[in-house]
């Protein structure tokens, strides 16, 4: 038998249950993984408080959908893989488990030098970032401000845009700091004077902003900072963001992503991995637990870890 996380009520990390589950089998298109490593997002615990909209709880949820692991089994119609693959895969349903079956468009080649906690780091925060630079346009000659650097999304935001010839100013706590300018980032302290101390950092002016924080001064600040805002976007703040005229790519977002949109999701998962292969790409791992201690790890989450938390075979 396999096991996996679930739950049966919305609430904090205590309705986190570890729960044997049948073996998973693939279907057409699909491959089943043994799970080494499930990144914990942010996401996931909106979801398990009943933040986001799914309505009511008629079976036992899973939880997570990003992961790494080694391929088990393969379905029909699959090509390009076969058991013994090392993989990273993300959109899965139900990723904190011990095997999981993932389609395979969702599933790609981990190289041999990322390890799996690496490899379930990538999903969601690097696709997150990766699609909405790529929808704002970010290129070389571009100054970009990213609100709350030091998240992952924030700092695979910096990174990509640092590698696609951006300047990058990135706000922060102080003890964060150093972690934000060693990706290549100018950091700014949060707190009052935020839109001087930017202006101060970027004399020329800011082109592009992205709000990975959520909070009002990030929003007051970007609208301060740049009068063009089909340039801001937000990844928090979605059910908000239509009534300030910005963007916005997550945050119970009213408008769905495009096909396009959805592509540079899925595109970003091997270009990370590629680059972190090659060192072109830090991911900060933080802490990790047992994925019986599921619970432990989005309270680790939710008092603010540094790092990706991660739960480990």
């Amino acid at each position: 038998m396999a096991y996996a996380i679930t739950y049966t009520e919305f609430g904090g990390p205590e309705v986190l249950t570890y729960t044997e589950v049948p073996d998973p089998s693939p279907g057409a298109g699909e491959v089943t993984v043994r799970v080494e490593a499930a990144g914990v997002n942010p996401v996931d615990g909106k979801l398990r408080k009943g933040l986001r909209a799914t309505g009511d709880i008629t079976e036992p949820r899973r939880v997570g959908a990003d992961g790494a692991g080694v391929v088990t089994a393969v379905g029909e119609d699959v090509d390009g893989f076969r058991p013994g693959d090392a993989v990273a895969f993300f959109g899965a349903t139900g990723a904190y488990a011990t095997d999981v079956v993932v389609s395979a468009a969702r599933v790609f080649p981990r190289p041999a030098n990322v390890s799996a906690a690496e490899g379930a780091a990538v999903g969601v925060p690097a696709g997150t970032a990766y699609q909405a630079l790529r929808s704002l346009g970010v290129r070389t000659g571009d100054t970009v401000l990213v609100h709350a650097g030091s998240g992952a999304v924030g700092q695979a935001a910096i990174q990509f845009a640092v590698l696609w010839g951006a300047t990058v100013i990135a706000t922060t706590s102080d003890r964060r700091a150093e972690r934000v300018r060693a990706l290549g980032a100018t950091p700014v302290r949060y707190g009052q004077g935020l839109v001087e101390r930017v202006r101060e950092s970027a004399p020329g002016g800011v082109t592009a902003i992205l709000d990975a924080a959520g909070t009002d001064e990030a929003i007051e600040a970007s609208l301060a900072l740049l009068a063009d805002r089909t340039r801001i976007a937000t990844i928090v703040r979605g059910r908000d963001a239509a009534g300030w005229g910005i963007r916005a790519f997550g945050g119970g977002v009213v408008t769905p992503l495009s096909a396009q949109q959805l592509a540079w999701r899925s595109e970003a998962v091997p270009v990370t991995l590629a680059l972190i292969a090659a060192g072109a790409f830090s991911v900060e791992l933080g802490p990790s637990f047992a994925l019986a201690d599921a619970a432990a790890a989005h309270g680790a989450l939710e008092a603010g870890a540094d790092g990706k938390v991660t739960l480990v075979a």
